[in-house]
């Protein structure tokens, strides 16, 4: 009977499964070095788009606090042209209303009472003078509360005083100024106002 050894085709066999499964393996892991690589390089590229959306998201928040800097810079500006301008109209308003109190204190002063001086702090005069008798004064007084621009007088000083005989009072008052055509364009603002208002409630249902 013959004899067959097996052995070295069983050995040749296993090694060759062997060699078989490290090319399996080999390849598998290439591959795994292939997918990690594709995925790092996807995720780069999301990274990178998401930097450049970052960086342009940057620049246009710079250019609109850039804006917003400027648009406030002008708004200052505007404020201090608006500022210099209701000053220049204020001065311009005090300027003709000071020429109408200086022609309402001749019209309002009386016989018997003579101005000495006349000093102006913001809204209000001081009139200083010398009058014959407080009965003057008084009138004086009187007068000036029927006036517009020359309102609220009031008495601070009345003493005698022994440099001038004809006129032995000294004085001194103080009187508001105002201003009836302001207060008249107030009141034709307010009234249209209120027109207004009522034709809004008269069309509404």
């Amino acid at each position: 009977m013959t004899r067959i050894d097996l052995l070295p085709w069983r050995e040749e066999r296993r090694k060759r499964r062997t060699q078989e499964f490290q090319m399996v393996l080999v390849i598998v892991a290439l591959l795994a070095v292939g997918v990690v690589y594709l995925i790092h390089q996807h995720f780069n590229g999301l990274i990178a788009d998401q930097e450049a959306r970052n960086n342009f998201l940057r620049e246009e928040i710079r250019k609109v606090e850039q804006k917003i800097k400027e648009i406030e810079r002008l708004e200052a500006l505007r404020e201090q042209v608006t500022a210099r301008i209701r000053v220049i109209d204020e001065l311009q308003s005090r300027r003709w209303q000071m020429v109408r109190v200086f022609d309402e204190l001749v019209r309002t002063i009386t016989d018997g009472v003579r101005l000495t001086n006349i000093k102006q702090n913001g809204d209000v005069l001081t009139l200083e003078g010398l009058a014959q008798s407080n009965q003057a004064v008084s009138a004086y007084m009187s007068r000036l509360e029927r006036s517009q621009w020359l309102t609220s007088p009031e008495l601070r000083i009345i003493q005698v005083q022994r440099t001038d005989p004809f006129a032995p009072f000294q004085f001194s008052l103080t009187v508001k100024l105002g201003n009836p055509e302001a207060q008249k364009e107030e009141e034709r603002g307010a009234a249209g106002q209120s027109g207004a208002s009522a034709a809004q409630m008269g069309a509404s249902p």
